[in-house]
């Protein structure tokens, strides 16, 4: 090379070798491994987290690698403990290939020069330390948001060297944050968490398994506002609606407006939520949550339909048919359950018109003989579908009675159904959530 020789070559080997310079680098070759099954140590200095894309799926760090291995061809000669070389981007020596398989960008941090550094200690071990922001590709999954915890794994190895020629793993101290990092870096929407894995873990590129040194990064989503900003919110909208039912059924207006207006807000609250929230292949934890108190709102408006069609039905339809069919010389009807017994309306008025005696039944025909007080005797066919139309006739007058009787076990059913849906709610999706985390851990 003669005196055309890079500085970083010639501060390192003045001090290295008692050889000559030039026999030296004859014998050096620096794209041959030290050895056999090499060792590489890593450690990290994450600095902040610069930032989580969920649509990207993706994290921004900003850290500080060091890269350690040994290389027995080079020493240093004295007293001095460690060597601070040149950097080069093209070094003179060895060095390990060391790819991220995670990785999507890696920029090096650059002040006056690139921020990196090489150090040569006196048991021939060399240590590269390189200050870059990297950005991770994390595969993320979104089904029980806002109850999802993210892990990413993270592996640090070799492309080019197999298990048995080179080993990764992390050293005694592998992470080092800042003073004020506390038990996570806190995001406006993650708490961020760093685990190295020390098992050793094989990944296989195709031409054997690859020694890789494992980081996990564990998302953990700040549940404290989405309960303020989502959950809270909505559950008071569904209770909101349960106050409809206390009021009168002839207050039209001012119960509809409560019904509808709630309705119409869980349906805009739903809408936004969708539209923020990140994307997923199915319906979201938050989403079934707010679709299920939609159903609830939307049932106690049904709820409120039926009990104006009983009270139009037991006020005007009724009598009009009546009417239409003779008034009270009109043929009578067969009791619900072939009773003797007269059974009052839920209307205005209590008549007898709509309630019949069974004077006698064919045993051995679907037919049934009836007999007024005012005419023949007359032969009813179709039982069944007869009692059918009974059974509808009674519900709706119950549904329609002005003591409310619908709108009393509503005020029971609805919060108790309400409940129910809550608890199970909670308790399946914080086991799955649970249960994911476990599994992504381990």
């Amino acid at each position: 090379m003669g005196p055309s020789a890079s500085l970083s070559l010639v501060a390192m080997f003045h001090l290295v070798r008692s050889k000559d310079f030039y026999e030296m680098e004859t014998e050096y070759n620096k794209n041959m491994l030290p050895g056999k099954n090499v060792d590489v140590s890593l450690s990290l200095h994450i600095n902040r987290i610069s930032g989580v894309d969920e649509s990207k799926e993706e994290i921004a760090l900003d850290v500080f690698l060091h890269v350690y291995w040994e290389d027995p061809r080079i020493w240093i000669l004295g007293n001095t403990s460690q060597v601070e070389l040149t950097w080069d981007k093209d070094p003179k020596f060895w060095i390990p290939d060391l790819y991220i398989r995670q990785l999507r960008e890696m920029k090096v941090l650059t002040l006056f020069q690139d921020l990196a550094s090489i150090r040569l200690y006196d048991n021939s071990t060399l240590r590269i330390s390189i200050g870059a922001t990297i950005i991770i590709k994390c595969d993320m999954d979104f089904v029980l948001y806002p109850l999802d915890v993210q892990t990413c794994a993270v592996d640090f190895g070799s492309y080019k060297y197999t298990l048995t020629d080179m080993k990764f793993h992390w050293r005694d101290d592998p992470l080092i944050f800042p003073s004020d990092f506390g038990d996570g870096f806190r995001l406006p929407r993650y708490v961020v968490s760093f685990v190295t894995d020390n098992r050793l873990n094989v990944i296989y590129y195709g031409d054997g398994n690859h020694s890789t040194a494992r980081l996990v990064i564990t998302l953990s989503r700040e549940l404290r506002s989405h309960l303020l900003e989502s959950y809270l919110p909505s559950t008071l909208f569904v209770v909101m609606s349960w106050g409809s039912f206390v009021v009168m059924p002839e207050v039209v207006p001012g119960r509809m407006v409560l019904l509808v207006t709630t309705l119409l807000s869980l349906v805009t609250m739903f809408d936004t939520i969708r539209n923020n929230s990140p994307s997923a292949l199915e319906l979201k934890c938050i989403e079934v949550w707010l679709i299920s108190c939609t159903l609830f709102v939307f049932l106690a408006l049904v709820e409120y339909f039926i009990v104006l069609f009983g009270m139009r039905y037991d006020k005007h339809w009724r009598h009009k048919k009546h009417d239409l069919d003779g008034g009270g010389g009109a043929p009578s009807r067969p009791s619900l359950f072939g009773s003797n017994k007269v059974h009052a309306t839920s209307g205005n008025d209590v008549t007898g018109d709509e309630d019949s005696t069974i004077k006698a039944q064919l045993p051995t025909s679907q037919q049934q003989v009836l007999t007024t007080n005012n005419g023949p005797v007359q032969v009813v066919t179709s039982t069944g579908k007869l009692r059918f139309q009974l059974v509808a006739r009674h519900v709706i007058l119950y549904c329609g009675s002005p003591r409310g009787t619908l709108d009393q076990v509503s005020l029971a059913l609805f919060p108790l159904c309400f409940i129910l849906f809550s608890v199970l709610y909670w308790i399946s999706y914080i086991t799955e959530s649970r249960r994911k985390s476990m599994a992504a851990i381990v």
